[in-house]
């Protein structure tokens, strides 16, 4: 059996997480945002969007199109804790959790779905019970991978459950509009399509290969590959709940890859600074990009031992952030977590064959012939020198 990939996405998650607190909310015109001059819509509800109400649109535009139009101040202190709850509740089901932002995650059910006599049973439960036990409402994508599972979570909302097969994907996903590509952005998209890439199918026809390779760079294989449907099937999951994160949120938005990378130096120094205090290091290094737009991303990866060497987080950091940055897309908040944590007092540094612990300045034989009681070790050189003076 392949590996079968859920994507679940909370949907119109910060308005849903408003309701939740105030009931009279339910079924109005509601978005959440910022209460700056230059406010947009983080979430709109799913009333608000039937005025043409959406996110990322500035609040002025939004109350002319909706005059009733309620506006609720961000309170991410309260998402958080919503967040953390829905990913308890993913959790239930299979330990295999990749959270990809505040509201959305991957999950491989492979052995769990074996279970269930018909597969579609294990995403109609978890949807149901979320709403029942959470409030909560989502859209779960089923694919082999992970971009199909996204593509597929987007297909069907609010309240959608949607299959995307390998065998699927020329009927379903290459007539669909380049721009709704998960991972084209709102500034690639318009350069593909002034070169006659118009649709996903475009993008994965190999006669157009050569020309989305010059557009796109060292972009192009991964998106091409996608729209194949041929992504990635792995995710990077923590089964530890312990971490320590830096985090900021810029004053203005930036979209300078340099200027990033400066903010996640600083993030990682200040990382490093706070492990070596608490005395632990970790093996599991996230970092999360929320654009303007509030859209958010985590990637991860393992090393294999743990570190809290600033430069090491650093550079593994900067490694995620290159490999995932929409870079047609302004950044409003950065930040790096250190996972899977050791406890300095605790942890014994594995040695290679070829170290042995001993003092400085001692060498290997004289710390092993301190041990014995009787007899003497040597060196084979020196043993053959002996033998040749005689």
């Amino acid at each position: 059996m392949g590996k079968v990939i859920f994507h679940i996405d909370l949907n119109a998650f910060f308005a849903n997480a408003e309701i939740m607190r105030n009931c009279a909310l339910e079924n109005q015109p509601l978005v959440v945002a910022g209460m700056s001059k230059r406010a947009v819509v983080c979430t709109a509800s799913y009333a608000a969007r039937e005025y043409g109400v959406h996110s990322a649109m500035p609040i002025a535009q939004a109350l002319q199109l909706c005059p009733d139009l309620i506006v609720v101040p961000c309170d991410f202190e309260w998402y958080e804790q919503c967040s953390a709850r829905f990913f308890d509740y993913i959790r239930r089901f299979s330990p295999y959790v990749e959270p990809a932002s505040i509201d959305e995650c991957y999950v491989d059910v492979t052995d769990v779905i074996a279970k269930y006599k018909r597969p579609l049973d294990l995403a109609w439960q978890i949807q149901n019970g979320l709403q029942k036990e959470l409030g909560l409402t989502c859209s779960i994508g089923v694919a082999p991978n992970r971009f199909l599972a996204k593509m597929a979570s987007d297909m069907k909302k609010p309240m959608g459950i949607t299959i995307l097969r390998i065998n699927e994907v020329a009927k379903k996903l290459w007539p669909l509009p380049i721009s709704e590509m998960q991972g084209i952005g709102s500034k690639t998209a318009p350069i593909l399509m002034k070169n006659g890439i118009m649709t996903i199918g475009d993008l994965a026809n190999p006669e157009n290969e050569e020309l989305i390779k010059r557009l796109l760079g060292r972009q192009a294989l991964p998106r091409i590959q996608n729209a194949r449907g041929y992504g990635s099937n792995q995710l990077n999951f923590n089964t530890s709940v312990k971490s320590l994160s830096q985090s900021t949120t810029l004053e203005k938005d930036i979209d300078e890859e340099e200027e990033a990378r400066s903010v996640l130096r600083k993030l990682a120094i200040s990382l490093s600074r706070k492990a070596q205090v608490e005395r632990v290091s970790g093996k599991h290094i996230s970092v999360s990009i929320r654009y303007s737009d509030f859209s958010t991303i985590v990637r991860s990866l393992t090393l294999s031992k743990p570190t809290d060497n600033d430069v090491e987080i650093y550079e593994c950091a900067a490694l995620l952030f290159d490999k995932n940055y929409q870079s047609d897309q302004p950044i409003r908040h950065l930040g790096i977590a250190l996972g899977s944590l050791y406890s300095a007092a605790k942890k014994i540094e594995q040695l290679s064959f070829f170290q042995t612990a001993v003092p400085e300045n001692q060498s290997v034989l004289d710390a092993l012939n301190e041990q014995l009681s009787d007899g003497k070790l040597m060196f084979a050189s020196e043993l053959l020198k002996k033998k040749q003076e005689h």
